[in-house]
Parts: structure tokens; C-alpha cells; sequence
């Protein structure tokens, strides 16, 4: 959108005094600038100029004043929204008649295309959504180009721009890849703008070879690389396999992977049984394709002289290779990092690689060496009856080179600081440390330690006054050269003081401060903040730390209805910089809580739970909840007071298939708060069923239903032969308790007495629950040894 001005120039004129603005109506885009020049006829004492509000405007950096007797100048540098309006500009001669101009500046939104992504990528036959996303003010008009035409919804096109201004492409195939143009235009203002977008498609792989058939000697330790191109969007996955199965890494297959698409398998130490056929197979996201190559294996060329080689960087090389055979082979060379292939008498492009070659000897010469030039070369003995190939290093020696950029340290006296420095060469380099012209040595000073190792050394530094602050050298020196680097340890200081300290989220005992970090860290890193507070009038601070470097610290305990004074120090290893400026802020007083709030829960049968939420307490505890119940259709509340530290309240008993309304209210000491108001509905009876009362039971609670109730029913068998038959296990117990008491004397003389000794035995109800009722089998054992029952008090 772009904010619209429009414009009422106008010249007020008096006797002697005429004023004028260069310009009547100007239209702005954002972030352009513009002047307007104020010319004045007559003898002014005062020309100045007025902004849209009203306000005199005065230089700024956005804004810039250029005043002469009779003209002003007004610049406006990178325009925005805010800057639209009437500009005034107004003249005052000596006797106080004043005259003025006025202008109204016109701003808007030019075309911009917002995060538009190029390339974008589809797969093959999908439907494409092509995105540009362009704004302005007024709305733009997008048309879409591809290979300089513009795309137009004709019948059975297969183009479509859509509401949005995106461009959809039909099963979008290879052809359809490219660059789309996505042009925006304002006709109302002639502004025209595109942007270009690459669209990639992504394709299944497509699998070539180098060679398919391959020839080898057997038991000769030889290797046989297989070379696979790929090509596919994305980069396919190749994978080699043989009978079926797919290789893995082992010492007889070693597999790399180069630029441009090429995956080798080296066969090493080549047997006969490893002849036969060999699958390359190529997978992406979009297909899948494979390539079959051939190892014959009988004798062949075989490389006898093939070294590794050491060259100065910048000097020449030379690589030598030997091979036999029979027919003596010709020699080709190939460079692992790229797979550029090198062949005798032709030099490479930038001249700097040149092959030579007579009667199995190959010479590899490489000029002016370069350390991207170092790693492998592979020499390739080839006849009619196949090839042999073996591989070489090229190590690249070169002067030390400094890997470290941080050169300036910060420390104080007594605290002991590290200087690393780092460096690359090869051979390894011999490093030390100078302070002015003197060697530090490697067992250090009373003050200086020396710390080394392969490519790093470290000068430990504890300074112990001003003379120990200053530069230090860092010599690397190997046999190709010697470098130097400089470290400069400095002093260090206390942080300076934070700043822009703010409170929020006041409460009664609770106080969120926040403020900006110091200016300067002193040097070193900062370790914490150090937050003091204290109520006015007190001589005594309380301390808070920061979590970190956090700039947010929350002060705890306060007192309610209390003015605080905070102030703030950054802290860090040197010590505690200068507080921040104090400031003051009071907590709210105590007041009635806030009203809390409620979810419900179905509980076990006939109750409700009730969850209880505390919301703002108030600055005091919550004493106790007041919760009154009542069906909807009586007038009589039911009351419950539930402790302030529950946050539940269980309502029971009540009533099957009946609407319930409650009202909850939260009371600390200082009152009420207001009531917070809930229904719920309390279902239909459920009905009890042996498919509910075991549906909600897992596996061993409904195996132990079942082992106790044939433990009920071996009881009950049990009781029925102790009557029917005067047999079973109760029998038992029965005889032997009654025959051990009258072999008693005492106990003998009861049962002679007929005092009976009685055993009962619950009966069961219906449901299968024992009865804890009186309702039992009474057994009287009489000390004739006879037994008599009767049921006491049986229902029927």
C-alpha cells in the first residue's frame, strides 16, 4: 500500500513579501529522497519550514536544511510512509508580516518481489506450482514469459496462472525446465519489473560406462577399477553388485565416489574366480537404472615401478611409471581429485601437465606445483588383452602458513591469559615466541609458560604489571621457509554500567527487571549481572544475580504495597563495573483474590471432581474455596469449603440424570473474590452387565475373578460332603480340633457341660459377593462328637 497525499500549493502575498516552492506536486517511492527549494521576493528576516504535524523542522539525519537570506532548501533522504503529508514553508519580514507555501508529498509502495525462490525444483510428470510473489501499491498486473514468449491460457495449454499470480505447469517433463520470467507491472505509474526463476526437474538416472569389458591376470595382486557416470535430478545413489548381491567395502572391494558423476569400484588382488559380471545400478527419488560390465581375467600388463613422490610447492615434478607385459602396453595417467586424464604429448589447458612416454615407460611432468595439486594420480598400463592400474601420492611440502585470525587478547595483572597460535606446513614447522627482540624460551619465565604441539603452540602469559602488556611474535620456521605473526595482549577492564533499567509485571511480591547490556565488556566476557534492591529509606541492599548473561532478572519476596530502589552492574573476570542509575517502583497492596478458575471431571459413580485452578491470589495465600451446589431444578444450595492448597473438590453423592450448577469463590484474608460459575450433567444410571463389568478389566484381574471363583466353589463342595457325607476337608478340621479338646481337662469338661463350639461360614449372594450379614450356617459340635445345623435367619 502507498500512502496518498494530495497537494494545495498556495501563495499568500503582501505589500513587499512573495513567497514560492520549486515543485507543486511530487510523488515519492519509498526510500527515494527529493529537496524542495523555498525562494522568497521582498527582504525576509525568517524562512523556515514546517513538517505535516505542524512542527518546525529541524536538520536531522534524514532531513537536511540548507538556509541563505531569500532561499531554503529541503532534503529528504530515504522516504517512508510516515514521511507523507503538506511540507509548509514560511517567510517573516521585519514588521512581523508573515507569508507562507505549502506542498504535499505523495509516497508509495514500488513493485517488490518478496522471497522468491530460484531454482525451484519438481519432480518429472507432476503438476508444477511456480512461485512469485511481487507486492505494490496499487495491486501489479503479472504476466509470465518463457523463452522470450509470453504464456497465455490457450485451449489444451498447458500453462495456467492463477489467482495468486503463481504459474502452474501440467505433468512438467525436462522440456519444461528452464528460465520462467515472472514480470510485475503498475500501469498507472509505468513501473515495470521482473525477475527470473530457474526451473529444475527432477529426473530418473540415466547410467553410462567408460568401459563395459574388462581384461586381468590373475594371481598377480592386481586391481581392476570400474567406472560408472551417472546423471539425474537429484544426484542418483550408485551401488555395484554381483550375483545378486550388493558389494560392501572389504579388502578385495574399495569403492570412490568423484566429480562429475563418477563411482568407481577397485577390485584389488584379482583372483580367476572373480571374473564374470558386474552391475552398476544408479537410484534416485525419480528411478532407477543399472549397467552390467565384464571382468575377463587371464594374464595382462602388470605395473612394476610406480612411486610416491615429494615436490617443493612452486617447483616442478616429475612421476615416473614402469609397466611390463605382453603386448607392452601403453600408459595413461588420470588425476583422482577430478578424473582429468592425461596422455602422452598433449599438455593440459593451463600448461602445466605434460606426459612423456617410450617402450613402457611413462614420465609425468607437473610444473609450477600448487597445493590443490597434491593427492592421488593413477597410472593405467593398457594392451589388447586388458589393463593394469596402480596409484601414487603427490605430497606437497610448503613454508607455514597462519590459520589464526584473532590476534588481540584482553587480561589483567595476576590473571594468567592464553595466546594461541596455529599454523599449517609440511614439514612440520619449529615454533617460538619473541617479546620485543628476546626469545621466550620453551621452559618460560617466572611468568610465561610455552605450551606446544603438532601445528599449535600456546605462550601462557600471567602479567604482573603495565610491562607485560604489549606485542608478542609467533615464529613458524620448517625447511621450505619462515613466517611470522603478531599477537598484542591488551589490558583489560571492568565492563561499564548497564543501562535503560525498566520494571514489569509488578505484582505484590514478585518484580520483573529488564535493562540493555553495558556498552563495553571491558575486554572479557561478562559473567553475570548483579542486581541490588532495597526499600526506600533502608541502608541495607539485597543482592540478585542474573542466570548467565541474561538481561532479565526476577526479584522474589517483596513486600506488598512497598517502594523499591533497583540498581544494576555487570560483572565479569576483572571485577564488578559502576551500577546503573537507581530506580524506584512500588508493589501493588493486597487485595481480594482473582476469581479462579474450573474444569470438570467425571469421578467413580455418583461424584464429581471438580479441578480447581488458582489464578492471581491477591498478594495472600487463598485461605479456603467456598463451593455451593444445587440441581437445577432446586432453590437450596449445598456448601462445601475446600482447603486453599486442594486443587480439587469432590462433589458426591448426587443424582443420576440431573443438570448441576455451581459457584466457586476463592477467599484469602483480605475478602471474597467473585464467584466463578459452572454446569455439568450427571448421566443415566449405568446399567451393570458382565460385558461392563469386565470390559474395563485387563487380563490377570479377570484370571483372578476366575481363580477365586473356583476356590468358591471347591468351598461349597466342600460344606456339601461336610453335610451330605461327613467327609471332606472340613470334616477334618473338625474331628481333630473336637478330639484335642477332650483329651483336655478343662476344655472336656465344657463340652460334657454341653457348651458347643461353633463354626460359621458365610453364605453367598446372588451376585457371588460374600455377605458380611448375620446371615450363617451355624455348626454345633457337642462332645458326643454329633453334629447339628440350622440356617439363622435365611431369606428367601
Amino acid at each position: 500500500m502507498f500512502s496518498k497525499a494530495f497537494f494545495v500549493a498556495k501563495v499568500l502575498i503582501f505589500t513587499a513579501l512573495q513567497i514560492s516552492i520549486s515543485l507543486n506536486k511530487v510523488e515519492l517511492s519509498v526510500g527515494e529522497s527529493k529537496f524542495f527549494i523555498c525562494t522568497a521576493i521582498g527582504e525576509p528576516v525568517r524562512l523556515e519550514w514546517y513538517n505535516p504535524q505542524g512542527e518546525l523542522i529541524m536538520p536531522s539525519k534524514r532531513m537536511s536544511l540548507h538556509t541563505e537570506t531569500s532561499r531554503s532548501r529541503l532534503i529528504i533522504y530515504n522516504a517512508i510512509v510516515q514521511d507523507a503529508g503538506i511540507y509548509r514553508c514560511e517567510a517573516a519580514d521585519a514588521s512581523g508580516h508573515t507569508v507562507e507555501a505549502s506542498v504535499v508529498l505523495e509516497i508509495y509502495q514500488r513493485l517488490t518481489f518478496r522471497d522468491v525462490q530460484s531454482p525451484q525444483e519438481f519432480r518429472h510428470g507432476e503438476m508444477a506450482e511456480v512461485v512469485c510473489d511481487v507486492i505494490s501499491s496499487p495491486v501489479p498486473t503479472v504476466v509470465w514469459y518463457y523463452q522470450d514468449r509470453e504464456i497465455t491460457e490457450e485451449h489444451h495449454s498447458k500453462f495456467r496462472v492463477l489467482a495468486n499470480n503463481n504459474l502452474q505447469i501440467q505433468q512438467v517433463t525436462k522440456v519444461d525446465e528452464g528460465v520462467y520470467r515472472c514480470e510485475a507491472s503498475v500501469e498507472a505509474r509505468g513501473e515495470i519489473d521482473f525477475v527470473d526463476i530457474a526451473v529444475v526437474v527432477n529426473v530418473p538416472p540415466v547410467l553410462s560406462v567408460f568401459q563395459q569389458s574388462f581384461n586381468s591376470t590373475a594371481d598377480y595382486q592386481e586391481s581392476v577399477t570400474f567406472t560408472c557416470i551417472t546423471s539425474g535430478s537429484p544426484d542418483p545413489m550408485v551401488t555395484w553388485h554381483r550375483k545378486g548381491q550388493q558389494l560392501e567395502p572389504s579388502e578385495q572391494y574399495m569403492f570412490n565416489r568423484m566429480e562429475g558423476g563418477r563411482s568407481m569400484l577397485t577390485i584389488r588382488n584379482i583372483r580367476q574366480a572373480d571374473g564374470g559380471t558386474y552391475t552398476c545400478r544408479a537410484t534416485n527419488k525419480a528411478g532407477l537404472e543399472e549397467r552390467e560390465l565384464f571382468l575377463k581375467v587371464f594374464v595382462q600388463p602388470h605395473i612394476i615401478q610406480l612411486k610416491n613422490v615429494t615436490a617443493v610447492e612452486g617447483s616442478a615434478a616429475m612421476i615416473s611409471c614402469v609397466a611390463e607385459g605382453e603386448p607392452l602396453p601403453d600408459i595413461s595417467w588420470r588425476r583422482a581429485s577430478d578424473g582429468q586424464a592425461f596422455v602422452d604429448g598433449v599438455k593440459s589447458q593451463d600448461g602445466r601437465f605434460e606426459v612423456r612416454g617410450r617402450h613402457g615407460k611413462s614420465v609425468l611432468t607437473i610444473s609450477g606445483v600448487k597445493l590443490s595439486d597434491l593427492g592421488r594420480f593413477d597410472c593405467e598400463a593398457l594392451s589388447r588383452i586388458g589393463g593394469h592400474q596402480k596409484s601414487m601420492f603427490l605430497d606437497i611440502e610448503y613454508i607455514p602458513k597462519f590459520l589464526t585470525n584473532y590476534t588481540i587478547y584482553y587480561s589483567w595483572e595476576e590473571n594468567p591469559v592464553n595466546i594461541s597460535c596455529y599454523v599449517m606446513s609440511n614439514p612440520p614447522a619449529t615454533m617460538l615466541w619473541r617479546r620485543e627482540r628476546f626469545t621466550i624460551s620453551a621452559e618460560g619465565t617466572f611468568n610465561t609458560r610455552v605450551h606446544s604441539a603438532e601445528g599449535k603452540s600456546v605462550l601462557e602469559v600471567t602479567p604482573m604489571s603495565d610491562r607485560d602488556f604489549g606485542r608478542y611474535n609467533c615464529t613458524a620456521r620448517n625447511n621450505i621457509g619462515v613466517r611470522y605473526q603478531e599477537f598484542i595482549l591488551a589490558q583489560a577492564d571492568v565492563p561499564s554500567n548497564p543501562y535503560s533499567v525498566r520494571l514489569s509485571a509488578v505484582s505484590q511480591r514478585l518484580a520483573t527487571v529488564t535493562f540493555m547490556k553495558p556498552d563495553s565488556h571491558g575486554g572479557v566476557p561478562i559473567s553475570y549481572y548483579l542486581v541490588q534492591y532495597k526499600e526506600v529509606g533502608s541502608l541495607d541492599w539485597r543482592d540478585a544475580k542474573s542466570h548467565s548473561v541474561q538481561t532479565t532478572v526476577v526479584l522474589t519476596g517483596l513486600e506488598p504495597n512497598t517502594t523499591y530502589e533497583v540498581r544494576i552492574a555487570a560483572v565479569n573476570g576483572k571485577g564488578q563495573g559502576e551500577f546503573s542509575r537507581t530506580e524506584s517502583f512500588q508493589t501493588l497492596p493486597i487485595r481480594e483474590p482473582s476469581p479462579p478458575a474450573v474444569h470438570g471431571q467425571r469421578g467413580m459413580g455418583k461424584a464429581y471432581r471438580l479441578g480447581l485452578i488458582k489464578q492471581d491470589d491477591g498478594g495472600m495465600p487463598i485461605v479456603e474455596y467456598i463451593v455451593k451446589y444445587k440441581t437445577d431444578k432446586e432453590e437450596q444450595w449445598m456448601t462445601k469449603l475446600v482447603p486453599g492448597a486442594n486443587d480439587f473438590a469432590m462433589l458426591q453423592p448426587l443424582q443420576w440424570n440431573t443438570r448441576y450448577e455451581v459457584e466457586i469463590t476463592a477467599r484469602n484474608v483480605k475478602g471474597l473474590s467473585e464467584p466463578t460459575f459452572y454446569q455439568f450433567f450427571m448421566p443415566q444410571k449405568p446399567d451393570i452387565t458382565a460385558e461392563s463389568l469386565f470390559s474395563g478389566l485387563g487380563l490377570g484381574a479377570v484370571v483372578g475373578l476366575g481363580l477365586g471363583a473356583l476356590l468358591l466353589l471347591l468351598v461349597l463342595v466342600d460344606i456339601s460332603c461336610f453335610f451330605l457325607r461327613h467327609c471332606g476337608l472340613l470334616m477334618c478340621i473338625t474331628r481333630t480340633l473336637c478330639s484335642k479338646k477332650t483329651t483336655t481337662s478343662g476344655k472336656g469338661k465344657d463340652m460334657e457341660e454341653g457348651k458347643a463350639a461353633y463354626l460359621k461360614l458365610p453364605l453367598k449372594e446372588e451376585n457371588g459377593k460374600e455377605s458380611l450379614k448375620p446371615d450363617t450356617i451355624e455348626i454345633k459340635v457337642h462332645s458326643d462328637n454329633s453334629i447339628h445345623t440350622k440356617l439363622d435367619d435365611i431369606k428367601e
